[in-house]
């Protein structure tokens, strides 16, 4: 052994320990210091997601809620989450389209550990979070335009609440075959909201067939056909609204979950320009089954098949959309044209409870 480091170890001056001392504490406070900051960082992490989710919370409840209300529920969700600290709501506002823009944000002053050597008790963590709300339909507006075939048939919008499981019926609109014998087929149609066992008209359209020996001269809202053996038949359809102003249809949807579309073709009984359903037609469709959402048409576009049709969607806010059903008598795909049910639907938005239309921007 070298004679330095000989004398080194057997030197008694005590020197040494008081060196390892001061350097033992910068490094034992520097590994406390690095603790205490990554738990900081946890809790921030943790923080967050509570406080978005808390967020989110509030924009599914009723439009009536207060800012107080919304104050609760936030704190209330926030803890739910595992939130430390509290939250607090800095901002609802709803613009005059139903756009709401929501801000939130929450404070923790986070015990430390191993700061408290330098004095250094609590540490501030603080986050925010801030969603975007787009408006979402609250209202629809039915109105037939058009509806031939030769089987009785009927179209109903269905919507379950908010909170529950059970479809309620909200609107129908029926058709009754004139059995004149013309190749389309006419016949009379009605339209009615439905508030439980409650069915009130909102529209009724009549369409008379006769045989003509020309075309011309007839009005131009006049509905033309000529069958295999050239014989002529002119249709015209009489609309009656209810109210004589009324626009269709009117239905609130602002408390709906869910909304489908349901059309029922009952088998008929053979009779003038009658028959029976093709072997295999299926007399239930509906918007929200794959096997049948295909037989409609949203804006002259059939839906493509195996699709589910988000009725919320399929209505657009504040401009009409035109749609059809294709009953069953020719298969699909085909163009809009061949369809049976034609009919005009109109929505408007508004902010609402729906969770579909919001974004987290923050």
């Amino acid at each position: 052994m070298p004679p330095s480091a000989s004398h080194f170890l057997r030197s008694e001056s005590g020197s040494l320990a008081p060196i390892l001392a001061i350097m033992l504490i910068p490094m034992t406070a520097a590994l406390g210091f690095s603790i205490d900051y990554n738990s900081a960082v946890a809790t921030r992490a943790s923080m967050q997601n509570a406080l978005d989710a808390a967020t989110l919370s509030i924009t599914t409840l009723p439009t009536s809620t207060s800012l107080a209300d919304r104050q609760v529920k936030l704190q209330e969700s926030f803890a739910a989450n595992s939130g430390q600290g509290t939250a607090k709501l800095d901002g609802f506002v709803v613009a005059a389209d139903g756009t709401a823009s929501i801000n939130a944000s929450a404070r923790f002053a986070m015990p430390t550990n191993f700061m408290q050597i330098a004095h250094v008790d609590t540490v501030p963590v603080a986050v925010a979070s801030a969603v975007r709300k787009r408006p979402a339909l609250v209202e629809t507006t039915f109105k037939v335009d058009k509806i031939s075939g030769y089987w009785d048939k009927s179209m109903t919008l269905y919507g379950t609440k908010f909170g529950e499981t059970a479809a309620n019926k909200l609107m129908k609109i029926s058709y009754v075959h004139n059995k004149y014998g013309d190749p389309k087929g006419y016949g009379t149609s009605r339209v009615y909201t439905i508030n439980g066992s409650t069915e009130t008209l909102a529209q009724k359209q009549v369409c008379t067939t006769r045989t003509v020996t020309s075309f011309y001269g007839l009005p131009t809202t006049t509905i033309t056909q000529t069958d295999s053996s050239g014989k002529k038949y002119a249709t015209t359809c009489v609309n009656t609204m209810y109210p004589s102003t009324g626009a269709g249809a009117v239905i609130d949807v602002s408390l709906m979950d869910k909304l489908y579309l349901e059309m029922k073709i009952p088998n008929p009984n053979p009779g003038l320009g009658g028959g029976y359903l093709p072997t295999g037609t299926k007399q239930t469709l509906r918007s929200d089954d794959t096997a049948t959402s295909d037989r409609l048409y949203i804006d002259s576009v059939e839906v493509k098949q195996g699709q589910v049709v988000d009725i919320f969607i399929a209505v657009p806010c504040g401009q009409p959309s035109t749609q059809a059903w294709e009953d069953g008598g020719n298969a699909v795909p085909a163009p809009v044209s061949n369809a049976d049910f034609f009919y005009t639907v109109t929505g408007k938005c508004d902010f609402n409870k729906r969770p579909s239309q919001t974004v987290l921007t923050q």
